[in-house]
């Protein structure tokens, strides 16, 4: 028989436990509001261009091989690999628990259909070109006649074992399976929305969080991914990518406590935001060019005489010191300094000559274009709109002016600005930069490939010399003797000047005590994985 006594203690005993747990508070979410130069233009991962969208798709993707904190290479789904005698053959063994967000398994299919899908003309994906070394891509991305996408050198041996053929030995091979192309897509969710798989209700990723929102303008927002193999070691529940092109805006929004680093400091306020924030303001070095596009569609800029004389008269130490406060370097190569696989830089004719000097000579070679004091040449100058790129535009139109040139700016939003290069849009000259993805010469000197058009090519020049050396530098195995060839075609891209180079890229952030794991590198990658906020 019960004691009703003891069963009524008992039973309010549970009520009171209960109750005293229903009161506590639920534990704390852990938000991390990250700043960003823009938003994204796209959440595909084969169609992306820009460093703002590289740094979301490191936290929704995971490829075989990733950057980790510091930047360096490490695996991800693949947990191991093993490479031919001749280098041409790589086979990949994936992680048993990689799973998707929906809790598939990664197979090694994943990355079959992903490349093809990359390498397919109609998907239009941007960074294609760099796949080029794996076998028989190429020939199906141009459209080849006889060229099919089963031939491409990709092949699921198993579901667990991945095997990659090559054209040739590619000493930058594993680097470049960090980039979101080379990357895994889940093929159910393509095939069933097409082009909606990017939309948050749609989007299954396999990386350390997954897609809740986007709203443009606002944020992109991402939480932890549950079925991510590592998700153990996630210390953040919640990022939130903030476009903030206003770099001063950005700064106050740091001091105000609304967001935990940027991507960017205002030139003008680092010594004062040094004064206030000390060990808070990081400027390091990065892999990165800072150059302008001359727009070889368009007479007179198809003329390589008035595009060196545009060049010339670029007192870029000026820029780096004075508009932009020492926070970037004056830069006269298009290879940036630091660069693996090369011989010595290779720089600018001028470089050595004054200023004074170099406006003489691009008075002559404007004159001999056709323009002079009685036929002015007339620039429109693009830029995407911050303080730094707004003042280096007054820099560079009062230089130009020296020599007779007339200047115009054009400004828009990050976003319009890079959509409308890449679209083939009309333009005389605009502002560009690129960051490395793989630490090689190759990773600067193809966006000038003829096959580069109409993606990464803005200024749309071709050269077939140029086009011959790259192709020359692909099939060295020597990396001394490929250092030369490539040297050799960043000397006709500087004489020739359909991009000219001129600053080198820092890392520039604002980093709160409260996050720990944000460490700057010259790869600019910052998983939010590896983080952790205190307090």
């Amino acid at each position: 028989m019960i004691n009703r006594r003891l069963a009524n203690a008992v039973f309010a005993g549970l009520i009171l436990t209960t109750s005293a747990l229903a009161s506590l508070p639920a534990m704390a979410q852990v938000v991390y509001n990250r700043g960003q130069e823009a938003d994204p233009e796209t959440l595909d991962p084969q169609k992306i261009s820009t460093s703002a969208e590289f740094h979301i798709m490191r936290d929704l993707y995971e490829g075989l091989i990733i950057h980790n904190g510091q930047g360096k290479v490490v695996p991800g789904v693949a947990e191991s690999w093993t490479s031919s005698d001749d280098g041409k053959v790589y086979t990949f063994k994936l992680r048993a628990n990689a799973k998707w967000s929906n809790g598939d398994a990664v197979k090694a299919g994943d990355f079959v259909f992903a490349w093809r899908r990359a390498a397919a003309p109609e998907t239009g994906a941007k960074y294609t070109n760099v796949l080029y070394p794996v076998k028989g891509l190429e020939a199906v991305h141009k459209g080849t006649a006889g060229a099919k996408p089963e031939d491409i050198g990709i092949r699921a041996i198993d579901d667990r074992t991945l095997e990659v053929t090559l054209n040739n030995p590619t000493p930058y091979f594993i680097e470049l399976l960090t980039l979101p192309v080379a990357g895994p897509l889940h093929p159910a969710s393509v095939t069933q929305h097409g082009s909606n798989f990017v939309k948050p209700e749609n989007k299954v990723s396999n990386g350390a969080f997954r897609l809740r929102e986007f709203t443009p303008g606002a944020q992109a927002s991402l939480v932890k991914n549950p079925s991510f193999h590592d998700a153990a070691n996630v210390k953040i529940d919640q990022v939130n990518f903030i476009p903030l092109a206003d770099s001063a805006a950005a700064a106050r929004r740091f001091q105000a406590g609304e967001i935990l680093s940027t991507v960017n400091i205002p030139a003008n306020q680092i010594k004062s935001l040094r004064q206030q924030l000390g060990a808070q303001v990081s400027v390091t070095p990065q892999l990165g060019t800072w150059y302008l596009t001359f727009n070889n569609d368009k007479p007179p800029f198809n003329d390589a005489r008035v595009r060196r004389a545009l060049s010339m008269v670029l007192d870029r130490e000026f820029i780096a010191e004075q508009v932009w406060n020492g926070s970037m370097l004056p830069g006269y190569s298009f290879v940036p300094p630091g660069t693996n696989n090369y011989g010595p830089q290779i720089e600018l004719g001028f470089k050595a000559q004054s200023v004074i000097d170099r406006e003489e000579v691009a008075k002559k070679l404007l004159a001999e274009a056709g323009f002079g004091a009685g036929k002015p040449l007339k620039v429109e100058y693009r830029f995407n709109m911050s303080p730094e790129n707004q003042a280096t535009f007054v820099a560079i139109a009062d230089q130009w002016k020296s020599i007779g040139v007339e200047t115009t700016p054009i400004s828009t939003d990050g976003r319009t600005h890079f959509a409308f290069l890449r679209d083939r849009g009309a333009y005389d000259v605009a502002r560009a930069g690129w960051i490395a993805d793989y630490n090689d010469p190759q990773n600067f000197l193809f966006l000038l490939e003829s096959s580069a058009i109409p993606g990464l090519n803005y200024a749309r020049w071709s050269n077939a010399q140029y086009d011959d050396l790259m192709k020359r530098a692909a099939a060295e195995v020597d990396i001394t003797k490929r250092a030369g060839i490539l040297g050799q075609a960043e000397t006709i891209l500087l004489n020739e000047a359909p991009y000219t180079p001129v600053l080198f890229f820092t890392n520039r952030n604002l980093i709160s005590p409260k996050l720990e794991g944000f460490t700057p590198n010259p790869r600019a990658s910052n998983p939010t994985r590896y983080m952790s906020i205190k307090g």
